[in-house]
Parts: C-alpha cells; structure tokens; sequence
C-alpha cells in the first residue's frame, strides 16, 4: 500500500502530533508499507523532497509555537505527489497541509482519512487574546465537524475526543485508534545507574534528590504553573526534604513561568533545562522518580504513556479523558488542586519498596496497551475500509 501522511508538525519538532505520526511512519513501514510524509518546510522556504519526506514552505506563526501555516494547495508539490500512485491520504491537520489534503484526495479521487488530534478550542485564545474567544470557540467546533463528517474514515485518539466530536455535531463512525509508543526506548534496562547519575550530575542534581519531571510543551494550557505551586506547596511543608522539580521543553509559556519560580520559596529546588533532543528524552524519565503534569487538555497524552513505559509514577491532575490511560492507586494518582498536588505527592515520595516496585511494574504492563505495533496495525484496518469505500 502506498500510504501519504499529511500533517503541519513532523520531526524534528517535538510535539504530540509529530512525534504520533513519527511512530505511524515508521510502524506502516515495518508492516511493508511505502510511507510518504507531506508536512511544512521549516528549512528554507523552497519545496524539499527527501528520503520519502515532501517539505512546503509557509507562514511561521510565532504565536503559536512557531508553526507553520501553508497555503492550501501546491501545484508544485501536488506534480510530486501524483508520482507516489498513492492508495490512501491521512490528514493529521485541519489547517494549512490538512487543507491541501482534502483538495487533493477529492482531486485524485482517493479516500481521506482523517485523525482528530487537537481540541483545537482550547487554543483559540492564541488567536484572539481572550477577545471573542466565545465566538472563536464556536468556530473551532463547526471546523471539527465539517472535517469529521466530510472524510472517509474519522480517527479519534480517546472516547473524551470522540464524545466532543459528538459535541460539535459530528455524525459519521469515529474509529477509537489511541496512539502508540515505542516501548522499548524508554525502558530502564536501557541506561545503567551510572548514566543516570551522570545526568544528574551534569543538571546538579544529587543522588539522593527526589525527582518531580514536568516534560512537554511549555505553554499556557499545560498549566505548569498549577504543577509549580503544587511543589512549592510540597516544599514548603518541609524544607529539608530532598525534592527537585525538573521542567524539560520550550515554548510561549516559558518565561512567564520562570519569573513565577523566582518569588516562590522554592525557586532554588526548580529547575528549567529547555529543549532537549528527542532521542535523549527516555534518560529524563529514567533519572526522575515521578512524572507530573496538570494539563486538561490532552486528547490522550503522549507524555503520561511514555513515562510508564520507564516504569515511573504519574502524578497528574484529573481529566475524563486519562481514564483510559492512568490508574489511580496504581499507575500514580490523581490530584485535583495545587493543595491536593502536595498531599498526593507526598504520598508518592514516601511509599515503601514493595509499593513503589509494585507500582513501577503496573505502570510498564499497562503502557504496553499503547504499543506501537497495535496502533500501526489498527490504522491500517481503517485505511482498508477507508479504501473498500472508494471502490
């Protein structure tokens, strides 16, 4: 099968979208598949076609992560495309590349396969700054739906998702396909103690620091600084405890929540490293003894599976739509508040071996649900009905 994946975010940006269809590429190839990913050019502001990789230029949006917005239809990289003889297009944008997308499977007469990732209404205030966000939300949503029920197949990562594409008015079957991960390169047989204190060492991190992790986009509906007061919280109770809290990623929110850590008592036990590169993201996990995030605007939570499948607690404040990734009392817990953040925390930090094994061991078995040869495989069965479809 010749398969195109479309999206605005492809490596080596690092982001939930990019690294999902990352993992699809490279499944669907190892399934014997040809893969071939249209996605922007953030090198130069030419066409780019390389190693099965087709870069367009467009518009940085430097509100918005610096992501680049495309303009609807290439003919240029349309000619290059034509060549590939593809059976299926999967778009994984509504803007820019996803639009291109569209035009061009209706053009080709190919079915179009569509994944929703982004609750794009919980981003519109990059847009509009808090003014008519109402109006603006309502827009997001009428968007969703008119590309939910206009593809061939609709792909959802979560229930929570697909119950707001319902929400929208979206009427067509949405496939459940949450995406997967590579186990195997977050174990922690993969690193011995000496690089992981090696890493500490270089962060200046003790060996004995207990290791709050925050790793992400660092952006404002990520709600770091929830995570931020939560520790100071936690600190603050008791000073002489040994706890750091390590925040890897860039992004808008970045300084802000800098200047928030230096009026904390805690400023000295908060640490920001910046971006790191992809391929040194599973040692974080493994040097770090809980993963932490309050974001509620996830649709699966890319970052919650990774730190499973290294066998680390999740603490993570509650949203509908974790319930079908995290456990509560065995894959970490819950918390709701930034009072609550200290208190389950607190719990984390001081469980005894057994509970602690316990909990690492359920945290790998249950991220091995998110597998990325089970996710490479669901999607091709939807790409064959996708393709049943059109003939």
């Amino acid at each position: 099968m010749n398969i195109g994946l479309f999206s605005d975010t492809y490596l080596p940006e690092i982001n939930g979208v990019a690294t999902s269809v990352s993992i699809l590429a490279n499944e669907l190839k190892a399934l014997g598949h040809r893969v071939y990913v249209v996605t922007t050019n953030p090198y130069s502001n030419t066409i780019d076609f390389n190693d099965d990789i087709l870069r367009i230029p467009g518009i940085e949006l430097k509100q918005l992560y610096g992501y680049r917005l495309t303009s609807i239809y290439s003919f240029s990289a349309a000619k290059i495309i034509r060549k590939w003889n593809l059976d299926v297009i999967h778009a994984h944008t509504e803007y820019g590349i996803g639009i291109f997308a569209k035009l061009l499977a209706a053009r080709l007469k190919l079915p179009l396969v569509y994944t929703y990732h982004t609750m794009i209404e919980d981003y519109t205030y990059y847009i509009t700054k808090g003014a008519f966000d109402y109006t603006a939300k309502k827009m997001a949503g009428e968007i969703s739906r008119f590309y939910g029920d206009t593809c061939t197949e609709l792909i959802s990562p979560s229930n929570k998702t697909k119950l707001a594409l319902r929400r929208y008015g979206v009427e067509k079957y949405i496939n459940v396909v949450p995406t997967g991960i590579n186990i195997t390169r977050f174990k922690p047989s993969n690193f011995t103690q000496e690089e992981l204190l090696n890493l500490r060492t270089e962060l200046g991190l003790n060996k004995d620091d207990f290791i709050f992790l925050s790793l992400g986009r660092v952006a404002k509906e990520k709600y770091i600084d929830v995570v931020i007061r939560g520790f100071d919280n936690l600190v603050n109770e008791d000073p002489t405890k040994p706890y750091k809290l390590v925040i890897v990623g860039i992004g808008p929110a970045l300084d802000e929540l800098k200047e928030l850590a230096t009026t904390l008592k805690s400023k000295d036990k908060i640490l920001f490293v910046g971006r790191v590169e992809q391929s040194d993201v599973p040692i974080y996990y493994n040097m770090s003894d809980v993963f932490c995030s309050a974001s509620i605007t996830e649709t699966q939570g890319l970052t919650f599976i990774e730190a499973m499948a290294a066998s680390l607690p999740v603490l993570a404040r509650y949203d509908q739509n974790l319930e079908e990734t995290l456990v509560d009392g065995k894959t970490g817990y819950y918390f709701t508040s930034e009072l609550d953040f200290k208190d389950k925390a607190t719990v984390l930090a001081n469980l005894d071996e057994k509970r602690l094994n316990d909990m690492r061991t359920f945290c790998l078995n249950k991220a091995r649900d998110f597998s990325s040869e089970i996710f490479g495989l669901r999607i091709l069965e939807v790409y064959k009905r996708a393709i049943r479809k059109k003939w």
